[in-house]
């Protein structure tokens, strides 16, 4: 399935080791390639970003040997890629595509650089312009200030004698750090003229510091200009490490702001070389309760409880400044961020993005061309029934996450957050507490709805008959005369299910339907559909949705082993066949609906056979579920014995 389904958060706190920063490790990847003598890595980051450059800088032939536990040896090619002839592919790396495409345009070689598609829409004219000045030869293989590139020459080309590079910065930092990473492999003392306003300056300042590692320092002289001084090169450092990624901790940080905390990232602090680390005064700003350490940040939520919207200029933190965008929804009054016209050239246009995607979740968004402006909704957030799209874009996907604090949240395409946090659901999963379930699963007449009202009263939660979504589904289809074997035509149904629960009601389309959907007939049709992957594919999500503080009972026939496989106490409630059957006769009689025993019995049997064999979840008792035959038990000794079990663990 390409989805993750969040559930409603209650609050988040403890402690996250961060990954490798991926800028950072990318950076000292290409260093170490270009140094003389070998570097051991450790703590690199495991994403599709390194994973592109390793594969490129074995392509180039260069020996890169796995350790094992993110650590990696690279012996340096000296400047001097062995492979002068390449067909690179990048992926959406647009460290690892300026970088390279600076490097090999001032070595000798000949080389093709592609990657995704989005890549391909990622503007590179500005550094193709600023090395085509000093000589080199580069080729447009599609639309012209775009990649695909092509770069070949026989020989590196000879700087002019000026010794001057001009490059725009106001577009992305990544062409000016391309720069500075490439010119020591001249050998001549080269100016960079930055022109206009420099985006990310931060991340040029990681260059730089990563490149004084190597043994490479240039001389900045102001905002705009940087000199690399003659007879520069690098020279592996032997070991060195990469810090955690700050623009991950900013994820984690907010966490702690909005969900309580306190909640610790460790792997930054403040001997951090990435700007980054300042989103944790942002969030100070918010009225967050910040502390940091050496090595290690840590985020609380105000002591009133409730944080401030705020003003901000994004510039020097563009990655991170994005989360603040969706910690704006927990906030009082609005949030500007500005600055940020580098969000449009990014894996997507961030702007448009998560102005699209926050106005599902029922904020006021504003944009411009270099700013957003969020105010959270008077109301709440609401869950968009369709799920947050990502855009192939991780950030997008990491930042939305936290609105699961406020509801239930489906996430399409997760996976992409494998680019620079693989494991990114599976930290905040582990830092994040989640309304807590009861599922309550057996088989037909079994009095799991009985018992789950018993014990959700007790709790004062919420209750789910998940069955009666199943028979609505089956009624609305029967009402728009699609037939229950029509399984396409049934799960539309269940997509635009109009169904309102209420303390003592059903609605569907407005209308009370609560006797008309425990109809035999209705019974039965229920039965058939959910059988039914594509049904039950449509009503998943919505089962979910009923999620709610301060917790749910939900009963059912895959409630543990499917829509709520984390509930904190499941249970499969079942009973003789006859007791089922006396009890469901029992029940219709009161109704005033006529009925006899012999085909009540026969048609329990039926489902139970049928529920049991079918392919898509079928009925049985999880492995963590406790078992609970009610055929010699009250209905309170019954729901006693549920809340016995739920209490136990608390």
């Amino acid at each position: 399935m390409n989805f993750i389904d969040l559930p409603p958060l209650l609050s988040a706190r403890g402690t996250v080791r961060l990954p490798g920063s991926k800028s950072i490790s990318n950076r000292i990847l290409l260093l170490a390639a270009l140094a003389e003598g070998e570097t051991e890595i450790r703590d690199l980051l495991e994403s599709d970003d390194t994973a592109h450059m390793l594969a490129a800088l074995v392509a180039l032939g260069v020996a890169v040997e796995p350790l094992g536990d993110g650590a990696y040896r690279v012996r340096g090619a000296g400047g001097n890629f062995p492979v002068k002839q390449a067909e690179l592919f990048l992926g959406n790396a647009g460290t690892a595509f300026r970088s390279l495409t600076a490097a090999l345009a001032l070595s000798a070689g000949e080389y093709t650089l592609s990657g995704a598609p989005r890549m391909h829409e990622r503007p590179i004219a500005d550094l193709v312009d600023a090395l085509r000045a000093v000589g080199a030869e580069i080729d447009y293989l599609g639309k012209p200030g775009f990649p695909p590139l092509a770069i070949g020459r026989r020989r590196p080309p000879p700087l002019h004698a000026a010794g001057v590079v001009r490059v725009r910065g106001d577009v992305s930092s990544q062409f000016l750090s391309g720069l500075l990473l490439a010119l020591p492999l001249t050998g001549v003392e080269t100016t960079i003229e930055v022109l206009g306003d420099l985006v990310s300056r931060p991340y040029v300042q990681i260059t730089l510091a990563m490149m004084r590692r190597f043994g490479v320092r240039v001389v900045q002289e102001g905002a705009r200009h940087f000199v690399v001084p003659a007879a520069s090169h690098y020279v592996a450092p032997g070991l060195i490490r990469v810090e955690g990624d700050a623009s991950a901790a900013s994820y984690f940080l907010a966490l702690g702001a909005i969900g309580g905390g306190p909640l610790r990232v460790e792997g930054v602090g403040r001997q951090s070389v990435q700007g980054d680390v300042c989103f944790a005064d942002a969030l100070a700003l918010m009225g967050a309760r910040i502390e940091i350490g050496e090595d290690w940040i840590e985020a609380s939520a105000p002591a009133s409880g409730k944080l401030r919207g705020i003003a901000l200029d994004g510039n020097d933190i563009p990655d991170a400044a994005m989360t603040l965008a969706t910690t704006a929804l927990f906030a009082a009054g609005p949030t500007t961020l500005s600055n940020i016209a580098s969000w449009r050239v990014k894996e997507t246009d961030r702007i448009e993005a998560l102005a699209t995607e926050l106005r599902k979740l029922g904020a006021t968004v504003e944009t411009g061309a270099d700013f957003v402006r969020v105010t959270p909704p008077p109301a709440g957030l609401r869950t968009p029934p369709e799920g947050i799209a990502t855009y192939d874009d991780h950030r997008i996907a990491m930042c939305f996450s936290l609105a699961a604090l406020g509801v239930p949240l489906r996430i399409n395409d997760p996976g992409c957050v494998s680019k620079t946090f693989p494991e990114y659901f599976e930290y905040f999963a582990a830092v994040t507490q989640a309304v807590p379930v009861i599922a309550i699963d057996g088989p037909s007449a079994s009095g799991k709805g009985t018992i789950a009202i018993r014990v959700a009263q007790a709790l004062g939660w919420h209750y789910l008959d998940s069955g009666a979504l199943y028979r609505l589904t089956a009624l609305a289809a029967q009402r728009a005369g699609v037939a229950w074997g029509d399984e396409a035509g049934v799960a539309a149904v269940a997509a635009s299910l109009d169904a309102e629960f209420g303390e003592d009601s059903i609605k569907l389309s407005g209308v009370e339907v609560g006797d008309a959907i425990r109809t035999e007939d209705i019974s039965s049709g229920a039965s058939q559909i959910a059988v039914m992957p594509a049904v039950r594919a449509a009503l998943l999500f919505r089962q979910r949705v009923f999620r709610r503080a301060p917790g749910l009972v939900a009963d059912g026939r895959d409630m543990a082993s499917v829509v709520f496989p984390d509930a904190q106490t499941k249970v499969f409630l079942t009973a003789s066949v006859e007791v089922r059957a006396q009890r469901r006769y029992k029940q219709l009689i009161e109704k005033g609906i006529a009925a006899s025993i012999q085909p009540l019995l026969l048609d329990l049997r039926e489902r139970d056979e049928r529920d049991s064999r079918r392919s898509v979840a079928p009925l049985q008792q999880e492995a963590d579920a406790h078992l609970l035959d009610a055929t010699n038990l009250t209905i309170d000794q019954t729901a006693a014995q549920v809340l016995g079990w739920f209490r136990k663990i608390l």
